[in-house]
């Protein structure tokens, strides 16, 4: 692992790492089955919407805390998800363990290489099916990092199995699950 690891993990990871808003939850354990990448994840959601730092959202920002980690959920899910957990769908406020409760069965079927592949998407804003170097930098210019041609030169060469010059999907999968298990890279 390089330099280059470093400046992919950097660049993967940018967009919400450097979410002005970064406390902690008091309390937060890890839910069955979600690693600690997801557990982040599911706290800076709900940090966006608890301004104050109280370990509690309003009832009707919901619906934006679980847009804010990828899913549209209809007030009868939220409803639901009340009657579920037993809670009184008068209350006013949420806190991070419901929040939590509530998102975790979410968090746990999403698919991750379906995740990946929308990534994937908005580098290929050209539609060829890969990611090239002039796709890879438009997105580091739009996501304000501060990368090199050669930087950005290395991260395409060390992603492209094939020689090709450019990412194909299968290759950027394999980059973006790399931190998941250090495993696949063994072949």
């Amino acid at each position: 692992m390089s330099s280059i690891s470093s400046s992919t993990s950097r660049f993967r990871g940018s967009a919400i790492a450097n979410s002005p808003i970064k406390r902690p939850i008091r309390g937060a354990k890890p839910k069955q089955g979600l690693d600690e990448e997801a557990l982040e994840e599911i706290k800076e959601a709900f940090n966006l919407f608890d301004t104050e730092g109280k370990g509690s959202i309003d009832v009707r920002e919901l619906k934006a805390a679980f847009r804010a980690l990828g899913f549209q959920v209809k007030k009868a899910e939220i409803r639901q998800m009340f009657v579920d957990l037993d809670k009184d769908l008068s209350s006013a406020i949420v806190s991070f363990d419901e929040f939590l409760e509530m998102v975790t069965p979410k968090m746990l079927s999403r698919d991750s290489r379906e995740e990946i592949m929308k990534v994937f998407a908005l580098f290929d804003d050209d539609n060829t099916g890969a990611i090239s170097f002039k796709n890879l930098k438009r997105v580091a210019t739009e996501l304000g990092e501060n990368l090199t041609d050669e930087e950005l030169q290395e991260m395409v060469d060390e992603a492209d199995r094939d020689g090709d010059g450019v990412i194909n999907e299968e290759e950027f999968y394999r980059v973006m699950r790399k931190r998941e298990n250090p495993l696949d890279e063994i072949d």
